[in-house]
């Protein structure tokens, strides 16, 4: 792990140190220099942090090529829309294999519509004798 601090340094600090080395660039023979020389000035720990402000600043500006600031917190917002999305697919995958299955003819069944023949019955001639020695109490309804 890390034994650095880190330091969270106010917007304001952050955009006059970025005003400060455009202002100050054209004395200085280097970006780098100029850097140096703010960061020292304002107190900012370490050139490479301002360094990083001001690229970023001339990438929001158009001045460098780059992903801009928007662009990025827009890629972070789906990546993690993304991440969300696949768990819930995951989750909705798992769920779907363990839940039965079954076939679109298993609740007719349950109801009795298909229901196979008793075994004395053979034939349409066999129908109405099996009918009438099965239920001999019951009125028999032919259509």
């Amino acid at each position: 792990m890390s034994t650095r601090r880190s330091k969270n340094y106010p917007p304001e600090l952050r955009e006059r140190a970025i005003r400060m080395v455009a202002e100050i660039r054209s004395e200085y023979t280097s970006d780098w220099a100029a850097v140096c020389s703010v960061a020292i000035k304002l107190g900012i720990g370490s050139p490479q942090t301002l360094m990083n402000w001001v690229r970023k600043a001339q990438v929001d500006a158009g001045q460098r090529g780059g992903v801009t600031s928007a662009e990025a917190a827009e890629l972070r917002r789906l990546r993690a829309e993304v991440k969300q999305l696949r768990t819930a697919n995951e989750i909705l995958r798992t769920a779907s294999a363990f839940s039965p299955r079954r076939s679109s003819t298993a609740d007719w069944a349950d109801r009795g519509l298909y229901r196979r023949p008793s075994p004395e019955v053979r034939g349409r001639a066999d129908l109405s004798c099996a009918h009438r020695a099965r239920d001999a109490d019951r009125p028999v309804h032919l259509l």
